[in-house]
C-alpha cells in the first residue's frame, strides 16, 4: 500500500511534465512576462536596502555603511513631513470622494439611455480626454486659467468688469483644480468597467421589475446598482492602495513657487531630495518612498479586510 501511494505523486509529476512538453510553445510565451516581472519588479527590490544605509557612490549599494532607521527618523523630524503628508492625503481623499462615485453614476446613466446614437456620442465625448497627455492637460489648464489672456479671465472680465485672480498661483485653489481636472479627464474611461458589468445584468430582472410597476429610476436603484456593487468594491480596494501615491507628473507640472505650500506631495518631494537637489540623497529618498509604499500596503489590506467582512468582495 505504501509503495502504491508513493507511486501516485510520481505518476502525477510525469503527467504534468508531458502536458508541459506537449504545449511548450505556450510556456515559452509565458516566460516573457515572467522574466519581465522578475527583472523590473523583483530585482530592483534589492535597492530597498538603501533606505537603511548612508549611500556612498564610491562604495556602492553593498559597501555603503548601515545606519538603520536614521533616514526614517530624519524624515519624521523634518519640517517638510507634516506638509507633504497633509497635502498628499488631502488631494488623495478629495480625489477619491469626488472621482470614485462619478464613473458609477455615468455608467448607470449611459446604461439607461435607449438611443444608441446619443449613447455613443456621450461615450466618445467622455472617453477622449483620457487620451490627452498630462503635459498637454496642464498646458490647457495654464492657458485657460491665465489671468490675462485665458478663457476664464475673458469671461470673468466680461461679466464682472474686473480682472480674475491667478488661480494657478493660489494654494487654496490647487487641490480643486488638480482633482476636478483629473475627474474630467478620467470619468469616461473609468466608467468602462462598470458599463461592462452592467452589460451582464439579466434582462429578465428588468422585465420582471417593469411588470411589477417599477419605474426606470427604481430599476436602476434595485437592479443595476446591486449588480455592480462587487465591481465597485474591488475598484475601491485598488484605489485605497494608491491613497499615498497620487503620481508625480501632474503635481510637478502644476507646481510654482506660489502654490508650493499646497502642491508639494510625497512624490515630488522624493524627486527633489533624491535627484533634483545638489546633494542627491538617494538613501533619504528611498526611505521616504519605502514609508509611502508601506502605508499603501497597510491601507489596501485594511480596506480589503472590511470589504470582505461587509460585502464578501475582496482581492485576497
Amino acid at each position: 500500500m505504501k509503495a502504491a501511494k508513493a507511486a501516485v505523486p510520481v505518476a502525477g509529476k510525469r503527467d504534468l511534465g508531458k502536458r508541459i512538453l506537449g504545449k511548450w510553445q505556450l510556456y515559452v510565451f509565458l516566460l516573457i512576462p515572467v522574466i519581465y516581472i522578475i527583472l523590473f519588479s523583483y530585482v530592483p527590490m534589492l535597492g530597498i536596502q538603501l533606505a537603511f544605509k548612508k549611500f556612498n557612490a564610491r562604495l556602492g549599494i553593498w559597501g555603503s555603511p548601515w545606519v538603520g532607521l536614521d533616514q526614517f527618523v530624519k524624515f519624521f523630524t523634518s519640517y517638510q513631513f507634516g506638509r507633504v503628508i497633509k497635502n498628499t492625503l488631502t488631494i488623495s481623499f478629495y480625489g477619491l470622494f469626488a472621482g470614485f462615485p462619478l464613473p458609477i453614476m455615468l455608467a448607470l446613466v449611459l446604461n439607461s439611455i435607449r438611443s444608441n446614437r446619443y449613447k455613443k456620442f456621450v461615450q466618445t465625448v467622455t472617453y477622449l480626454p483620457y487620451f490627452i497627455s498630462l503635459v498637454v492637460m496642464v498646458g490647457i489648464l495654464t492657458q485657460m486659467l491665465n489671468p490675462r489672456i485665458g478663457l476664464l479671465a475673458n469671461l470673468y472680465g466680461l461679466l464682472n468688469g474686473r480682472e480674475v485672480p491667478d488661480l494657478m498661483s493660489n494654494p487654496n485653489a490647487f487641490p480643486h483644480i488638480y482633482v476636478w481636472s483629473g475627474v474630467w479627464q478620467s470619468i469616461g474611461y473609468n466608467s468602462i468597467i462598470y458599463i461592462a458589468a452592467l452589460s451582464g445584468v439579466d434582462t429578465e430582472l428588468h422585465e420582471a421589475a417593469e411588470v411589477d410597476g417599477a419605474s426606470r429610476f427604481q430599476r436602476v436603484i434595485h437592479v443595476d446598482l446591486p449588480a455592480i456593487l462587487p465591481t465597485a468594491a474591488i475598484m475601491l480596494i485598488l484605489n485605497a492602495g494608491h491613497i499615498m501615491n497620487i503620481g508625480f507628473d501632474k503635481p510637478y507640472l502644476m507646481q510654482n513657487p506660489l502654490n508650493l505650500s499646497s502642491s508639494e506631495v510625497i512624490s515630488t518631494y522624493v524627486y527633489k531630495v533624491g535627484i533634483a537637489s545638489s546633494t542627491n540623497d538617494f538613501s533619504y529618498a528611498t526611505a521616504i518612498d519605502l514609508f509611502n509604499s508601506s502605508i499603501n500596503m497597510v491601507l489596501i489590506t485594511v480596506v480589503n479586510f472590511f470589504s470582505k467582512k461587509l460585502g464578501g468582495s475582496s482581492l485576497f
